[in-house]
């Protein structure tokens, strides 16, 4: 069946890539846009506004969906900024709190409202939005065990970068590296070497599941035929 136009789709992804959009350029403005653009939640944040802007204009436009791949890879990479952020970042208990770095604290600006609306935007509301429209508004069925190994190679990128980065500034500068669990003046390279690994691990097991949940949503009805019955012939 040749697909429709869904405008109430379409609106509502829009407004997921505009909350992503909204984030980000507070956070720009705020801060310093190199290192801003150097955190994985602004990366995965653009992904979004992408992703989602160009699903919302082919779901308004009528148009077929964007690749289930590229879909379920935007669910996993938001996934990993909204987790990491409330579980490790956002919780003291962990011991990679931003609470308990000083540094990156420095370099952050001041904990206004304009900040702590970007806060929520990139890190609760863009993830819960994602998790939503794929878990409810996309066909499921078209995910396959290599598009989780091939997801995981933009984490494995984003620690090279975020190492080669920090390497490269010269000693001293506030958020040298953009997250605790990656700071080598810390942790030692064999100290953030081991975070990476456990993280990548985690990273791993959250793309199998998503692999899983693609296979138990279930299929969406299709739309039925006012006119006839599903047994009846053509119209005359």
């Amino acid at each position: 069946m040749p697909p429709v136009r869904r405008p109430l789709v379409a609106a509502f992804r829009a407004l997921i890539a505009l909350a992503a959009v909204t984030g980000i350029v507070i956070d720009l403005v705020i801060g310093s846009p190199p290192r801003v653009l150097s955190y994985f939640t602004i990366q995965s944040n653009v992904l979004v506004a992408v992703v989602l802007g160009l699903a919302a204009w082919r779901a308004w436009r009528g148009r077929h969906p964007l690749p289930p791949w590229i879909s379920g890879g935007t669910v996993l990479f938001i996934a990993i900024t909204g987790l990491v952020y409330h579980l490790i970042l956002a919780n003291d208990a962990s011991g990679f709190s931003m609470t308990d770095d000083a540094e990156t604290l420095s370099a952050m600006p001041a904990m206004s409202g304009w900040h702590s609306l970007s806060n929520q935007l990139l890190h609760t509301v863009t993830p819960i939005g994602v998790a939503l429209d794929w878990l409810l508004l996309t066909r499921p069925g078209g995910l396959r065990l290599r598009h989780a190994g091939l997801w995981l190679l933009y984490p494995l990128a984003y620690l090279a970068f975020a190492l080669a980065r920090g390497a490269l500034l010269p000693p001293g500068p506030p958020a040298r590296y953009p997250y605790p669990f990656l700071d080598v003046d810390i942790h030692g390279y064999a100290g953030v070497l081991g975070n990476a690994v456990l993280f990548g691990l985690a990273f791993a097991a959250l793309a199998l599941l998503v692999l899983l949940l693609d296979r138990l949503r279930p299929q969406p009805r299709p739309p039925e035929n006012r006119i006839s019955s599903p047994g009846a012939g053509p119209l005359k």
